[in-house]
């Protein structure tokens, strides 16, 4: 049985992040709950240098591994917060701080 790609991209960038030494590494499936995107991975970020390393590593796994890019990335590590957007899945890596102010998990959980 042929796996979801959105699935896949998801698992890839997620064990990217894990080699990144990223923590708290959630993966949120909104097949059917949401329009903007089948999968989302939330990460968090111990430092600036620490995000941009995640970023690079992100980047570097899932084009080698499968031939993607993201499509927008706002890269702006000063923000504590950055995304890259492949249409099917959205990666967001962001220090503690921000994750806990923004919560974003709570729109996904269900």
């Amino acid at each position: 049985m042929k796996k979801n790609p959105s699935k896949v991209l998801a698992e890839a960038c997620a064990a990217a992040a894990e080699d990144a030494k990223a923590s708290d590494i959630e993966t949120f499936d909104l097949n059917g709950k949401s329009d903007l995107t089948n999968f989302v991975v939330v990460c968090t970020a111990g430092s600036v240098p620490h995000l941009r390393s995640i970023l690079r590593k992100i980047d570097e796994q899932v084009e080698e591994n499968l031939n993607l890019r993201p499509v927008y990335a706002e890269r702006t590590p000063q923000a504590l917060w950055a995304v890259l957007d492949y249409i099917d899945v959205m990666v967001h890596v962001m220090t503690a701080e921000m994750r806990e102010y923004y919560s974003l998990e709570q729109m996904w959980k269900s």
